[in-house]
């Protein structure tokens, strides 16, 4: 999708992140959880560590909700994410999990890392309708909504 892409890494991994920025998995939890299908990220692996793909749960040819970790389908298109302007194609043509796979990895690019952040704090609002309609832990309550939030890097196993 996205050739001769090149970026400075300019902070350690998973290190010095904006101080309102505090996901709770990283991009290689993620993967392992079963997030967008398995679909997302299975044409440039070797952009990222290859062992965040050890136990990754991937489907290179299609969209695979079953790989989920609540096997629910919980994210649109990409084709909607680039029509509502959530997708700054120059840098980041796959949306939030490509910018933050890359964040973790120490690239930062002032403006558009508030940008994500801001978009990344604005899932809390799923959150508390969890916390609202849910008992603790009841993973069978609002399944959907926790696989949503998992793919924002919020554990929705520990609400």
């Amino acid at each position: 999708m996205q050739t001769n892409y090149r970026y400075e890494l300019t902070e350690p991994v998973g290190k010095n992140f904006h101080p309102d920025f505090k996901p709770e998995l990283t991009p290689k939890q993620m993967l392992a959880l079963g997030v967008f299908g398995g679909k997302y990220m299975t044409d440039c692996k070797k952009e990222f560590p290859k062992d965040w793909f050890i136990r990754a749960k991937l489907s290179p040819e299609h969209h695979d909700d079953t790989l989920n970790y609540f096997h629910k389908h919980a994210s649109q298109p990409l084709k909607v994410w680039v029509e509502k302007g959530w997708i700054n194609e120059e840098h980041d043509p796959r949306g939030w999990f490509q910018w933050y796979c890359r964040y973790y990895m120490g690239r930062r690019l002032p403006g558009e890392d508030e940008r994500q952040i801001k978009r990344w704090k604005a899932i809390r609002r799923h959150i508390s309708q969890i916390r609202k309609n849910c008992r603790p832990k009841d993973l069978t309550c609002r399944p959907t909504q926790r696989q949503a939030v998992l793919h924002w890097a919020y554990d929705s196993r520990k609400m």
